[in-house]
């Protein structure tokens, strides 16, 4: 056996044992949340007990709606607002700006306790305080710089020159942002609203330093519960969140090919 042909299948293994190491836990937690037993015993014998359970806690119920309607939220202002910012950046050159586009990775790097102390005294100090609205400022905050790289990203595979080709036919700023430029970056949008969405609704830190109490997210609630015993329960929102989001992965990849031309 060649040298080559040895490392190939050692590739193979090697990305096998890392899928492996990925999706075993997840596939155990979808099995419990499908098993009578309360104590995680084998073997498991097919119920929808927990999933009946969850439909009638109020807790939990009302923690992932509020969870869900902050992603969208999230999602709809970090695409609008990233968007707009990453194509001035592309399009403009002013005092600052390399200044500017280094200012967006801190964000990602900093410990997100840290952000999440600093958002509490930065509401507090603006007189917001704690609450819904102070959860989706801070969510918006963390998911622009998510945004802006992605969708800068994209930029710079566009070609500045049909924007002047549009504008010498008569287009103004709007047509060819509209025409011209968003047709193009469209699947670094939806990309960078995904990461909006996972960064919002997967946050923890920053909303529970900024929710009020009664008032949680389904991060903070779950935390909670787990603190208190573990139920299986939990399993079951947590298999319900991970088909949402692998639905809508697949979707996304069924009409954007990330990275290539739509």
């Amino acid at each position: 056996m060649s040298l080559l042909r040895t490392l190939a299948i050692a590739g193979r293994v090697y990305v096998g044992l890392i899928l492996l190491f990925l999706y075993v836990p997840i596939l155990v937690m979808a099995t419990m949340s499908f098993n009578q037993s309360e104590y995680y015993q084998l073997p498991v014998h097919f119920t929808l007990d927990w999933y009946r359970a969850l439909a009638k806690d109020s807790e939990i119920v009302d923690a992932a709606a509020l969870s869900l309607g902050l992603a969208i939220a999230t999602t709809v202002l970090a695409s609008t607002i990233g968007t707009a910012a990453a194509i001035a950046l592309f399009r403009y050159d002013f005092p600052g700006k390399s200044v500017l586009q280094a200012l967006l990775f801190p964000p990602i790097a900093i410990p997100w306790l840290i952000i999440g102390i600093s958002m509490l005294i930065f509401c507090f100090w603006v007189g917001l305080g704690r609450g819904t609205p102070a959860v989706l400022l801070g969510h918006v905050a963390l998911a622009l710089p998510y945004v802006i790289v992605v969708v800068g990203a994209r930029l710079r595979t566009f070609d500045a020159t049909l924007e002047d080709a549009a504008r010498s036919l008569g287009a103004n700023t709007w047509q060819v942002t509209r025409h011209v430029t968003l047709p193009w970056i469209a699947s670094g949008i939806v990309a960078g609203g995904l990461f909006a969405f996972a960064v919002s609704f997967d946050q923890f830190v920053v909303s529970y330093f900024l929710a009020r109490p009664g008032d949680a997210t389904l991060p903070v609630v779950i935390y909670t519960a787990i603190r208190k015993g573990f139920t299986p329960e939990i399993n079951a929102i947590s298999t319900i969140i991970i088909v949402i989001s692998m639905t809508i992965m697949l979707l996304a990849s069924r009409y954007f090919k990330f990275g290539g031309e739509r």
